[in-house]
C-alpha cells in the first residue's frame, strides 16, 4: 500500500550535535529548549473563569499520552514554537523527553526507592488555529522537514505492524551484543558486515569473526506499533477538473487503529521524503535514486467532530444574513428558485432537493441503533427533462458531495475494498458512499447499473453503514450520505401503456431505500414548449450579453453554499410531543383516503411514518429551527410530492384523471410534469 521500499532504504541518526544547533540560525540550543518545554509543560494555565494548569494535570491524569496545542506553545514562547515548527526533527524528540522528566517529577518514589520511569509516554500535536499549507495541493519541497497540518478524508488503512527503535545484534561467532537506534519513521538501518571486536582479536592473535556475523535477537529488540494510512483531498478542495491528491500518512504507538476509512481527519506530522522504489537497475541508473517520495510522519491526528465542521467559518455578518434570510415567508419556494435556476419548471423536484440538501436529523435510539436522517430521491423518467443536471447542481452546491454515473461504477467503487499492496499486505480502501459521509452522493445513470453493484448499496442507503469480512479484515464503515439518482426508463421514454414496474425496471428492494421518487415526463404540447423554448433562448441570449462570468449569479451560489453549510452544522431539529401527533393523524388520513380509493389497501409499515418525518425534518433545518413546529408538519409542497402509498405493479387510471402508481413497500412517488 505504501508504495515505499522500505526495505532498502537505509538512514542514520542525523541530527546536528548541543554546538551546531547553535551556529545554524542562531536557534535556541537543545538543552535550552529541553528546559523551557519543561517549564511549559509544568506551569502553562489555561485561560477562562476557572485557572488550571492545562498540561500538567493532563499528565496527571494519563500517563500514556498528552495532547499539546500549538498555539499554547506559541503563546508562552514565540521562538520556541517556531523552532519546533520549522525544525521538529529536532525539537519534538525534545519536547517528548521534557513530557517524561516533567511527568517523573510529579510521581513520587515506588516503595523501592526507585523513581519510576515513563519512557513510553508520546506527546500529540495538534493546533487550534490553521498554520502552514491548508491542503495536500499546497505542500512544495519548500515545507520538507517542517511541520505542517492538513486535512483530508482516510481512504485506506494498513494493517498495525512493528518498527524497531532499538536493534538489538549478537555476532555468532565471539557472541558480542551491539545496538544499533533506528529513526522513526520510513526506513531501516545498515547493519555492519564486520564486527567491532575484529581488530581486536586480530591484534592478540585470535581468529577473526567472519563476514556479517550479526544476527537479530527479535527478544531483545524494542519495537512501537506502526500504521500506513492513505490520505485524499476532501472533494470540496478538489478544482473543477482536477484529481484528487493523495498523502502517505505514518502514525505509530498511540495512533495506531484509531482512524478508519471514510472518516475526516486532520493531521500534524513532520513532511518527510524518502527514496521511491525502482523497479530494475535501469531506472537507478538514470538518476532514479535522486526521485524522493513525500509522505507525512504524523506527530497528532484528530478526527473531525460530527456537525462541527467549519464552525468558526462563519463571520458575524453572515450569520446575522442567514438568520435574516431563515424569518422569510415561504422559504422553501426561495430556496427552490435557487435549486438550478436554468432549469425551466420542476418546481417538485427543486423542493425536494432541497430537502436532501439540508437534510434531517440523525435519531439516536435508546438501544443505540441511529435511525438515518437524510433524504434519498430518485428521478426517472424520459431523456432530456434535466435530470442529469439536478445532479450536477446538488454536486456542486452540497459542501460535501460526489458525483458518479452508474454504467461506470462497481459495487467496490460505490462501498469498499479490501486490496493487496506491493508487500503482500491487505489494507481497506473506501469507496463514494464513504468518501460522502454526512454528505451527497450523486449517481447518474442508475438504471445501467449491474444489479449486483446496486444490491451493494442496499445497506449503505438505509443503515447508512457498509460491513466488510474480506481477506481476514472484518469492520464496518460509515456512508451517512443522501442519494440523489436519475434513472431511464428500460424503452428509452416513459410508457403509459406499460406496468410501472416495466417502466422502472428496477427491483423493488432498492426502490423500498428512496423517500421520495418522481417520474419526469415531457408532455408534449405547443403551449409548454413554447415556454421551454423561450426559456432557453433567454438564458442563452443573457450569456452572449454578458462579457465572462455573472457576478450576481455567483453571489447567489456562494450564498446558497454557505447557507447550507450552517444550516446542517448548527441546526438539528427534534420532533415534539404536539408535532408528533399532527403527523401520527396526518398518516392515518392519508390511509383512510387510500382506503376508500379505487386503490388497494396499504399493508401498515413503520418506514412510512419515519420517511415522512425525515422529509419534514428538512424544512425546519432549512429555517435554522430547532423544535419540528407545526409548519414544518403540514407544508402543501411536500405533500404534494409524496402522492400516494401503493403496494401493486400497475399503472393505470384512477377515477379518469389521477394517475396511482402501485409499488410494493409503500414508495413515495410523484408524477411530475415538466
Amino acid at each position: 500500500m505504501s508504495g515505499f521500499d522500505e526495505g532498502r532504504v537505509y538512514t542514520s541518526e542525523t541530527l546536528p550535535g548541543e554546538g551546531q544547533a547553535e551556529q545554524r540560525g542562531g536557534r535556541i540550543s537543545r538543552a535550552e529548549a529541553g528546559l523551557k518545554f519543561a517549564e511549559f509543560l509544568r506551569n502553562f494555565h489555561s485561560t477562562g473563569q476557572v485557572q488550571r494548569r492545562k498540561y500538567g494535570d493532563a499528565l496527571l491524569e494519563n500517563k500514556k499520552y498528552v495532547r499539546v496545542d500549538l498555539q499554547d506553545l506559541n503563546q508562552f514562547d514565540t521562538e520556541l514554537g517556531r523552532c519546533l515548527t520549522e525544525w521538529p526533527d529536532e525539537y519534538f524528540p525534545v519536547l517528548e523527553a521534557a513530557a517524561q522528566r516533567v511527568l517523573q517529577q510529579f510521581h513520587n518514589r515506588d516503595e523501592d526507592g526507585q523513581q519510576p520511569e515513563f519512557t513510553d509516554l508520546q506527546v500529540l500535536l495538534y493546533s487550534s488555529k490553521r498554520f502552514g499549507p491548508n491542503s495536500i495541493r499546497e505542500l512544495t519541497s519548500e515545507s520538507v522537514s517542517q511541520l505542517v497540518m492538513i486535512p483530508g478524508i482516510v481512504t485506506a488503512a494498513s494493517r498495525p505492524r512493528h518498527k524497531a527503535t532499538l536493534l538489538t545484534l549478537m555476532c555468532k561467532d565471539c557472541k558480542a551484543i551491539k545496538r544499533i537506534p533506528c529513526r522513526r519513521g520510513f526506513g531501516g538501518v545498515m547493519i555492519p558486515r564486520n564486527c567491532e571486536n575484529t581488530q581486536q582479536a586480530v591484534a592478540v592473535g585470535q581468529e577473526a569473526c567472519s563476514l556479517d556475523p550479526y544476527v537479530v535477537l527479535p527478544t531483545r529488540t524494542q519495537c512501537v506499533d506502526q500504521q500506513t494510512l492513505k490520505l485524499q483531498e476532501r472533494p470540496e478542495d478538489v478544482p473543477t477538473g482536477e484529481l484528487p491528491r493523495i498523502m502517505q500518512l505514518l502514525l505509530d504507538r498511540r495512533m495506531v487503529g484509531t482512524m478508519a476509512p471514510g472518516t475526516r481527519v486532520t493531521a500534524v506530522g513532520i513532511y518527510a521524503i524518502v527514496q521511491g522504489k525502482q523497479n530494475n537497475k535501469k531506472e537507478q541508473a538514470k538518476g532514479g535514486v535522486a526521485i524522493q517520495q513525500p509522505y507525512l510522519r504524523v506527530l497528532g491526528i484528530e478526527e473531525e467532530a460530527e456537525g462541527a465542521r467549519d464552525l468558526t467559518a462563519f463571520t458575524p455578518e453572515e450569520e446575522a444574513e442567514f438568520k435574516a434570510f431563515a424569518t422569510q415567508p415561504e422559504l422553501l419556494k426561495l430556496l427552490a428558485k435557487r435549486i438550478a435556476p436554468s432549469i425551466f419548471g420542476h418546481d417538485n423536484i427543486k423542493k425536494a432537493v432541497a430537502c436532501l440538501l439540508f437534510g434531517g436529523a440523525r435519531k439516536r435510539l435508546p438501544d443505540g441503533t441511529f435511525r438515518r436522517g437524510d433524504i434519498n430521491v430518485l428521478l426517472i423518467g424520459d431523456p432530456s427533462t434535466a435530470k442529469s443536471q439536478f445532479l450536477k447542481f446538488a454536486s456542486q452546491t452540497a459542501p460535501i458531495a460526489v458525483y458518479t454515473s452508474g454504467k461506470g461504477s462497481s459495487a467496490a467503487g460505490l462501498t469498499a475494498s479490501v486490496i493487496k499492496d506491493n508487500h503482500g499486505e491487505f489494507y481497506l480502501e473506501g469507496g463514494a458512499m464513504v468518501l460522502a459521509d454526512e454528505g451527497v452522493v450523486c449517481i447518474d445513470e442508475f438504471d445501467k447499473m449491474r444489479p449486483e453493484d446496486r444490491v451493494a448499496i442496499h445497506e449503505a442507503m438505509e443503515q447508512q453503514t457498509i460491513s466488510i469480512a474480506k481477506a481476514g479484515i472484518t469492520t464496518m464503515l460509515r456512508s451517512r450520505t443522501s442519494v440523489l439518482a436519475a434513472a431511464n426508463p428500460p424503452s428509452g421514454r416513459y410508457d403509459d401503456l406499460k406496468s410501472a414496474q416495466e417502466n422502472l425496471d428496477l427491483q423493488t428492494t432498492i426502490l423500498s431505500r428512496f423517500d421520495l421518487i418522481f417520474i419526469v415526463k415531457d408532455e408534449r404540447t405547443d403551449a409548454h414548449d413554447k415556454m421551454i423554448a423561450n426559456h432557453v433562448l433567454k438564458i442563452h441570449q443573457n450569456a452572449a450579453d454578458t462579457q465572462g462570468p455573472d457576478p450576481q449569479r455567483e453571489k447567489e451560489e456562494l450564498f446558497l453554499k454557505r447557507y447550507l453549510k450552517y444550516c446542517r452544522t448548527r441546526c438539528f431539529p427534534r420532533l415534539d410531543a404536539e408535532a408528533g401527533q399532527m403527523l401520527v393523524a396526518n398518516y392515518l388520513d392519508m390511509r383512510r383516503r387510500i382506503s376508500g380509493s379505487m386503490v388497494e389497501e396499504v399493508q401498515a409499515i413503520e418506514v412510512q411514518i419515519l420517511r415522512r418525518i425525515a422529509i419534514n425534518s428538512s424544512l425546519p433545518t432549512s429555517r435554522l429551527v430547532d423544535e419540528l413546529a407545526r409548519t414544518g408538519i403540514s407544508k402543501a409542497n411536500v405533500e404534494r410530492a409524496i402522492v400516494y402509498l401503493v403496494k401493486k405493479d400497475d399503472l393505470k387510471e384512477s377515477h379518469g384523471k389521477v394517475k396511482s402508481l402501485r409499488l410494493p413497500l409503500s414508495q413515495r412517488l410523484a408524477c411530475v410534469t415538466p
